[in-house]
C-alpha cells in the first residue's frame, strides 16, 4: 500500500508540473528511482503519462480561452502543420507550460498536438531515467 501512494504522489507532481502550477516532478521522479531502482520503468510510464495528462488538461484551457475570432487561412495552415513540433518541447521549465495552452488557443489539431506531447514527455523522463544509469 505505501509503494501505491508513492505512485499516487508521483502522478500528482507530473500532472501539476504540466500545467501552469508549481510542481517538482524531475525531482520525485528522481528520488523514487534512487529509492526503487527495480520499479523505474513503471515509474517512467508513469509519470510520463500524468505529466502527459497534465499538459493536455493545459491544452484544453487553452480552447476554452477568448480568442481572436478568426485565423488567417494561411497562417492557421501554417501553425496546424509546424506549430504542434513546439510542443516536443513543453517539458521545458517555465515557457514549455505555455506551449500547450498557446496550442488549445489557436485550436491545433488536438490528436497531434497529443502526438507530440506525449512523445516530448516520455523521451524527457527516459533520458532522466538513463542519465540516473538504472533503467530497469
Amino acid at each position: 500500500m505505501a509503494l501505491f501512494s508513492l505512485y499516487i504522489a508521483l502522478a500528482f507532481s507530473a500532472f501539476t508540473s504540466a500545467t501552469i502550477l508549481p510542481g517538482t516532478s524531475e525531482v520525485s521522479f528522481a528520488l523514487f528511482v534512487q529509492s526503487y531502482p527495480e520499479k523505474g520503468l513503471t515509474a517512467l510510464l508513469v509519470v510520463g503519462l500524468f505529466n502527459s495528462l497534465g499538459s493536455i488538461f493545459s491544452y484544453g484551457i487553452g480552447r476554452f480561452l477568448p480568442g481572436i475570432k478568426r485565423i488567417p487561412q494561411k497562417t492557421h495552415k501554417i501553425l496546424n502543420r509546424y506549430g504542434v513540433w513546439a510542443l516536443l518541447l513543453a517539458w521545458v521549465p517555465i515557457v514549455g507550460d505555455g506551449l500547450p495552452i498557446a496550442a488549445g488557443w489557436l485550436k491545433l489539431n488536438i490528436g497531434k498536438c497529443i502526438m507530440m506531447l506525449i512523445i516530448g514527455k516520455m523521451l524527457r523522463y527516459t533520458v532522466l531515467l538513463l542519465g540516473m544509469g538504472t533503467f530497469v
